[in-house]
């Protein structure tokens, strides 16, 4: 095992959550605006993660090749639903007083999405973010399998060489690193609680 592996892996979930992050949040206020798709917007998403990643990492394979953007793309619809969940959660809670509030001073509806409704449904939204993250950490593994190198290669090695020295210090390696990032998250997450709170 080498650091370039844990950089891999790190990099890998990092970009996955960019995107992840983007299109989750999309996906929530479409489905938070316009009722008559929620359903099937988190009906589509409930199947992204019922799919194993295998499979959905083996049909992306046949379109885009054993590349980063096969793995990224896999762990973006993996992930999807904690996401896109915790967004229409989060804005559907926002207080109706607070909205009436910002449609009595004169906001569009697009003012009170981004000034008023997104800002205090985002501690619910990062809630999210952190165990669709937190849980790609484990999921990356697979990216070994398409090319996409991380810390998926030492485990693969480990059980096809039955060595179950390199499969522990994998394992390991993969607990530190989802304590850490779940650890930092939590520690943010606990800020916006609060200042919500307040």
């Amino acid at each position: 095992m080498s650091l370039n592996m844990i950089l891999e892996h790190f990099i890998i979930v990092g970009v996955s959550a960019v995107f992840l992050l983007l299109i989750g949040l999309a996906l929530g206020i479409v489905a938070y605006r316009y009722p008559r798709m929620k359903k099937y917007i988190m009906f589509v998403v409930d199947v992204f993660q019922t799919i194993p990643t295998l499979a959905t990492l083996g049909i992306l394979l046949v379109f885009f090749g054993a590349t980063l953007t096969t793995v990224v793309i896999g762990l973006v619809l993996y992930s999807l639903l904690p996401v896109v969940l915790n967004t229409v959660v989060g804005l559907e809670s926002v207080d109706p007083g607070v909205k009436e509030a910002a449609v009595g001073i004169g906001m569009s509806r697009m003012q009170r999405l981004f000034r008023v409704e997104l800002p205090l449904a985002f501690p619910m939204i990062f809630s999210g973010m952190r165990i669709a993250v937190v849980t790609s950490i484990g999921v990356a593994i697979f990216a070994t399998f398409v090319g996409g190198g991380g810390m998926g290669e030492i485990l693969y090695k480990g059980v096809r060489t039955q060595n179950m020295s390199m499969i522990i210090q994998g394992t390991i390696v993969l607990i530190i690193m989802s304590f850490a990032v779940d650890g930092v998250l939590a520690f943010y997450e606990n800020k916006l609680t609060k200042k919500r709170g307040n």
